[in-house]
């Protein structure tokens, strides 16, 4: 009797689990085409520290434009000067007697941060940027004087995201 109540417990559950382990089918092999596949490798992401261990004291950027001021020597100036932070920069604007500050911020791309000046659209304008690992300019910020000329303004015009491959997506 012990022989029957096994054999009718057994057989049905061994009969369950080989059913249960079937073939499996080969996984597919990823195609050569794919974006994937066809990336060169990616050296390996390497941050930025997040302090610097010497400050410049100098700028590490300058735009310059000489005024229409024909009584003085007045310039609409932009530096940028290093802060003990490594992705963070000052700028230090200058427009005949007005000036203002901002902090501008460089995303982290795997390479040192190289801030860049470049002319902006205005006759007294800057647009703050920076090279990326593809040496191409992003732009992040406009510097720019006010039509009346009584105000600096200092707005952001990017932000962006890195990505895979240290790219960086606009925002």
């Amino acid at each position: 009797m012990p022989k029957t109540i096994l054999s009718r417990i057994l057989l049905p559950v061994l009969a369950a689990l080989s059913a249960c382990h079937s073939s499996i089918a080969p996984v597919p092999v990823p195609a050569t085409d794919t974006p994937l596949a066809q990336r060169r490798d990616l050296p390996l992401f390497k941050r930025n520290p997040e302090t610097r261990a010497h400050v410049k004291k100098e700028p590490v950027a300058e735009y310059r434009v000489k005024t229409e001021n024909t009584l003085n020597d007045l310039y609409f100036t932009v530096r940028l000067y290093e802060t003990p932070f490594t992705m963070k920069y000052l700028a230090k604007v200058d427009f005949e007697g007005l000036t203002g500050e901002d902090t501008i911020r460089l995303p982290d791309v795997g390479i040192p941060p190289h801030p860049v000046l470049e002319k902006g659209p205005e006759k007294y304008s800057c647009i703050v940027g920076l090279m990326d690992n593809n040496n191409t300019f992003r732009e992040l910020k406009k510097v720019y004087v006010t039509g009346k000329g009584s105000e600096l303004k200092i707005t952001t015009l990017k932000h962006y995201v890195v990505t895979e491959g240290y790219r960086l997506v606009p925002q």
